[in-house]
């Protein structure tokens, strides 16, 4: 009868054993409490823990890679999209993530969810599209600093999709196209306008010069001559021929 009592003082004895002795790798540390009470953070290697009175909480410093799901926003110009993201973070402080949150990786996700809502509403459909990199921004500064008080560091925030719903990406394809047909239609304007300024500088220097004049209508029949044309009808003041031939 007592071989059995030994072998489960055996047992009892390696059970301890193992529970005292823990190993934590380079990116890990331990959270250690004494009697219910915070002690200090140990680790990494070898450290000891006295069974009973102490407890341990592993934390993971190695950054954490969180896709954030997809959600519902509507812009400051009432566009319905869907928008996900990928956040960066890691715990810099492993004993207030432990102590101020009871789980800082659903905390940080949901944190994650609200702020990507709330800063993405504050911006037109616009601005999602073409200032991605300023927004990841707003919304990592947001987020690190409501998480400081967790001991946790968001590094990045990345926006990878912003859906449109089919009809909302025909009306922005009906509006792209008015848009090129309206600068179109400035800078033909433009050019008229400027056509129109030249005509009225040159016609301002042939009245200033008659015999210019005239030596335009001879340029204009010389042209029309060259072409192949059967008869060319030119009205031109007989005074204006004798005025040009007339001695100075």
């Amino acid at each position: 009868m007592a071989i059995p009592g030994v072998f489960v003082g055996l047992i009892i004895f390696v059970a301890l054993l193992l529970y005292m002795f823990r190993i934590l790798r380079e990116y890990e540390r331990g959270v250690v409490f004494t009697l219910g009470r915070f002690w200090k953070v140990k680790g990494p290697g070898l450290i000891i823990i006295i069974p009973v009175i102490q407890q341990m909480v592993r934390v993971d410093l190695r950054t954490v890679v969180m896709d954030v799901p997809s959600q519902d926003v509507i812009s400051r110009d009432n566009v319905s999209v869907k928008v996900n993201a990928v956040l960066y973070f890691r715990v810099i402080d492993p004993e207030r993530s432990i102590i101020q949150v009871e789980d800082y990786l659903a905390a940080t996700s949901q944190l994650a969810q609200t702020t990507l809502r709330s800063v993405l509403g504050q911006h037109e459909l616009d601005d999602m599209l073409a200032e991605r990199e300023k927004l990841n921004a707003d919304i990592q500064t947001m987020l690190d600093q409501q998480t400081d008080a967790w001991g946790i560091k968001v590094s990045n925030v990345e926006i990878k999709h912003v859906d449109i719903d089919e009809t909302m990406v025909r009306a922005i394809a009906r509006q792209a196209e008015a848009e090129r047909e309206r600068r179109a239609k400035v800078i033909h304007a433009e050019g008229e306008m400027q056509a129109a300024e030249k005509l009225v500088e040159a016609a301002a220097q042939l009245s200033a010069q008659p015999q210019s004049l005239q030596l335009r209508y001879l340029q204009t029949l010389t042209e029309i001559a060259g072409e192949k044309s059967s008869t060319i009808v030119f009205p031109l003041p007989v005074e204006s021929i004798g005025n040009l031939f007339k001695k100075s």
